[in-house]
């Protein structure tokens, strides 16, 4: 018998928790198959059996175990199963393949022709539009079977479940996962040990929407991506960074650390809990880079396939709450860095504009930092100057054109 240990993962890593079993007890496991699944502190992790043979479970779902700790025994004297021929299969997508079909199922929305040939009223169809559903999938109960905003809304929240008893007061009580007790540990410790404070400020997103709209087809075109609101941000903040540096240090003990880089964390809810993958040098970044970067690290965390290095470090962080419809927050430090900058809900609202009432594209911002390091004067000095590079994007670009930055020409 082979005992498989649980191997070392880094060096603030000492325990783990096994989230669940790939196989059955008894099965006949190949050589670097994986077999369980590990959940630490920051990620989820695969493990694969060193060598082939029958397997013994020592451990269970949901203990914790320390490094070094019997995972399972392998009993490499059993003979292998004789395999059974299997249909041919198609052809194996490569991995690049793969992740270009994962990304074009995210980017393409329903076909524009579904939604003239479905009944639908307008906010209906800008709504299914919005969140790429097929309205084929969708009952109307409008006049004449024609979908309404409730219709939609009520296919976004799910089916009901029949099975629920009226007035059921049932409770059951379920363990937190390792990931979810360190991010309640470590919110709970930028709360305690940091003087946070929160400073507010509205964008009017007019520029980049109309920018989005007129450079949209081609950027995809040319790049192979949408573009997006978070490379606006992104090069915005990257570049407000190096202007007040203190809003892109922390403090260690009774020194600051400046960086000359800017490592921007993107807040990502994965299916386990919130994650926070790192952009690298996102300063040095083109607009195309940064949405590819986006893309790959939002993909990754949803597949729950992120490794330990792309979340760590990381000098400030972005926070989307928009995406769930959120007009105004007042996010936490993600320790240990200083700053952190909340997106929220664009919302056409009135606002003055050389004396005269418009309607505008709005969004609320929100910078959380720590007081410790950042005054007054910087956090709102950061804060406007996003401001003023979000309104006037083309000051993100200094003396090239918008279709040099966007376009690469």
């Amino acid at each position: 018998m082979v005992e498989l240990v649980v191997p070392t993962i880094g060096e603030s890593i000492n325990e783990v928790t096994l989230a669940e079993w790939k196989v059955s007890e008894g099965d006949y496991v190949k050589r670097d198959q994986i077999i369980c699944e590990f959940e630490s502190e920051k990620a989820t992790l695969d493990f694969p059996s060193e060598v082939a043979g029958t397997i013994t479970f020592v451990a269970k779902e949901g203990d914790d175990l320390e490094i070094g700790a019997v995972v399972c025994k392998i009993d490499e004297t059993a003979e292998a199963p004789k395999e059974v021929p299997k249909p041919s299969a198609p052809p194996v997508q490569a991995p690049e393949e793969k992740a270009q079909e994962i990304v074009q199922q995210v980017d393409t929305p329903p076909a524009k022709d579904l939604f003239s040939e479905i009944k639908a009223t307008p906010v209906a169809k800008e709504m299914m539009e919005d969140k790429k559903i097929d309205p084929s999938k969708l009952t109307g109960s409008g006049p004449d079977g024609r979908i309404t905003k409730g219709d939609v809304l009520k296919y976004i929240a799910g089916p009901v479940d029949s099975n629920k008893k009226p007035f059921s007061r049932d409770e059951k009580s379920e363990k937190m996962s390792k990931l979810r007790r360190t991010i309640s540990r470590r919110l709970v410790e930028a709360k305690n040990t940091t003087a946070m404070l929160t400073t507010f400020n509205e964008v009017d997103m007019s520029a980049i929407m109309q920018l989005r709209e007129q450079f949209k087809d081609t950027f995809k075109e040319k790049h192979g991506i949408g573009l997006g609101f978070m490379s606006f941000f992104t090069r915005a903040c990257a570049i407000a960074l190096q202007e007040w540096p203190s809003v892109n240090a922390y403090i260690d003990g009774d020194e600051i650390i400046y960086h000359d880089y800017v490592d921007v964390s993107i807040a990502v809810s994965a299916p386990k809990g919130l994650v926070v993958p790192v952009i690298r040098n996102a300063e040095s970044l083109t607009m195309d880079g940064i949405e590819k970067e986006v893309k790959r690290l939002a993909i990754r965390a949803r597949d729950n396939k992120l490794e330990l290095e792309e979340m760590q470090g990381g000098t400030f962080t972005i926070t989307n709450g928009g995406v769930f419809g959120s007009l105004l927050s007042t996010p936490i430090l993600n320790m240990p860095q200083s700053a952190i900058l909340g997106m929220h809900k664009i919302e056409d609202r009135p606002v003055a504009i050389n004396g005269k009432v418009e309607i505008r594209p709005m969004m609320y911002v929100a910078l959380s930092y720590d007081h410790r390091i950042i005054d007054g004067r910087e956090s709102v000095g950061f804060l406007v100057r996003v401001k003023e590079l979000l309104e006037n994007p083309t000051k993100m670009i200094a003396a090239k054109s918008v279709e040099e930055v966007l376009l690469d020409l």
